[in-house]
C-alpha cells in the first residue's frame, strides 16, 4: 500500500506541474486574443467533454497525467484568430508563458518552505555534532550550541571559527556559546594534530535554521531559483572543463524522478523538519522539478517551446516565416528524437537508480 500511495502522490504532483505549464499557455493565449479550441485534463483519448467556456472546450481524458492546450491555428497561419496568424510578440508571450508558470510555482513553493520551515542564519555558527572524547566533548559542548566567541575572536561565520582555533593550537582558550538563550563559557584546547576527519576541537558546524519573514523568504527563494538556473545552464561548460563529473551532469527521466520523490517521502517521514508538518523534502524536490521543467522547455530544441521561440527569432531577423510544412517536419523529427532519448534515459534510470533528492 505504501508504494501505491507514493505512486499516486507522484502522479498527482508531476501531473500538476505539467498542468500549470499548460495553464500558463492557456491564460496568456486568451488574454492576447488567440483562440483556444481545447483545454484537456489528462491526455487523449478523450473520455468526455466537461463544458465550454468562451469558445474553449474543457475535456477530461483517459490518461490522468497533466494536461494539454490546443490553440486554434497552431499548424495553419491562415486561420484568423489562430496562433500562427498572431503577431510575433503575441506568439512569444504564449510560448514563454508555460515555463514562466513553472518558474513562479517553483518560487512559490520555496517561499512557503522558507516562511514555514525557516532558512539558515549565516551570521551564526551552530554545533551540529560533537566527536567523542574530543576537546569539545570534554568541555561539555552539545549539539545546537551557538558558538559566539573563541578567545578574543568574535564568531560570525565558518571561517571565523577555523581562523580563531588556529591561533590557539595546543593552548587552553575560553570558548563562549549560547545555549537556549543563555551565554556560557568553557575552556578548550584546540589540537594541532587531530584525528582523521576531525577538526581542532572536534565539532561539526552548521548554520542554525531560523524562521524567516515574508520579505526574506522571497529574497531567499529568488536566490535559490537563480542558483538552480545558473547551475543548470552551466552544466555543459563545467562538464567540458572537468569541473563536474559525468555522473553529476546525468539527466534523469520519469523513473529517476520517481526514485528521488520516493526517497524524499521517506526523509519526510524519518527526518521531518522541526516545527512543521509540511513535507519539506518533497516540496523542495517538486520546486526543483518545476524549475527544471521550465528551463528544459526553453531550450532551443524544435518540438519544445524554446525551439518555437528560436523559429520566431529567425523569422524576426529574416523577416520571413519558416514554411509551415518545413517547421512541422523539423518538429516531428526532433519530437521522435526526444522520445528515443527519453527511452534511453529511462533505461539508464533502471540500470543505475538515482536515490538522492
Amino acid at each position: 500500500m505504501a508504494n501505491i500511495w507514493t505512486i499516486l502522490q507522484f502522479v498527482f504532483f508531476f501531473g500538476f506541474l505539467v498542468f500549470i505549464h499548460e495553464l500558463g499557455h492557456f491564460l496568456v493565449a486568451k488574454s492576447v486574443g488567440i483562440e483556444v479550441e481545447e483545454f484537456g485534463f489528462g491526455y487523449p483519448p478523450r473520455l468526455t467533454k466537461l463544458f465550454t467556456w468562451k469558445g474553449t472546450e474543457f475535456t477530461l481524458n483517459w490518461i490522468p497525467f497533466g494536461g494539454f492546450v490546443r490553440p486554434k491555428g497552431e499548424a495553419d497561419a491562415n486561420e484568423p484568430g489562430g496562433l500562427l496568424a498572431a503577431p510575433r510578440w503575441k506568439r512569444f508571450l504564449v510560448l514563454v508563458a508555460g515555463a514562466t508558470m513553472n518558474f513562479l510555482f517553483g518560487i512559490l513553493l520555496l517561499v512557503i518552505m522558507f516562511s514555514v520551515a525557516g532558512g539558515q542564519d549565516t551570521s551564526k555558527v551552530m554545533v551540529a555534532d560533537v566527536a567523542a572524547e574530543s576537546p569539545a566533548a570534554v568541555a561539555g559542548l552539545q549539539e545546537g550550541d551557538i558558538v559566539t566567541k573563541v578567545g578574543e575572536y568574535e564568531i560570525a561565520g565558518f571561517d571565523d571559527i577555523a581562523d580563531a582555533t588556529s591561533q590557539y593550537l595546543d593552548e587552553e582558550v575560553a570558548l563562549t556559546f549560547d545555549r537556549d538563550g543563555k551565554l556560557e563559557t568553557v575552556l578548550v584546547t584546540p589540537r594541532s594534530n587531530p584525528p582523521k576527519n576531525q577538526g581542532a576541537i572536534g565539532i561539526t558546524i552548521t548554520y542554525p535554521v531560523v524562521s524567516l519573514p515574508l520579505g526574506q523568504s522571497l529574497s531567499q527563494a529568488l536566490r535559490t531559483f537563480w542558483m538552480q538556473v545558473k547551475t543548470t545552464v552551466m552544466i555543459p561548460y563545467n562538464l567540458i572543463k572537468g569541473a563536474i563529473s559525468p555522473a553529476e551532469a546525468r539527466v534523469v527521466g520519469i523513473k529517476g524522478i520517481y526514485d528521488m520523490f520516493s526517497n524524499a517521502e521517506a526523509m519526510d517521514q524519518t527526518d521531518p523538519v522541526a516545527g512543521t508538518s509540511l513535507p519539506i523534502y518533497r516540496f523542495s524536490l517538486i520546486s526543483m522539478i518545476s524549475i527544471a521543467i521550465g528551463i528544459t522547455n526553453l531550450l532551443p530544441i524544435p518540438a519544445l517551446d524554446g525551439g518555437q521561440i528560436l523559429f520566431l527569432i529567425i523569422e524576426a531577423i529574416t523577416r520571413k516565416r519558416i514554411p509551415d510544412n518545413v517547421a512541422a517536419t523539423i518538429n516531428s523529427v526532433f519530437f521522435y528524437a526526444l522520445i528515443l532519448l527519453m527511452i534511453y534515459i529511462t533505461i539508464q534510470d533502471f540500470r543505475n537508480p538515482i536515490l538522492a533528492p
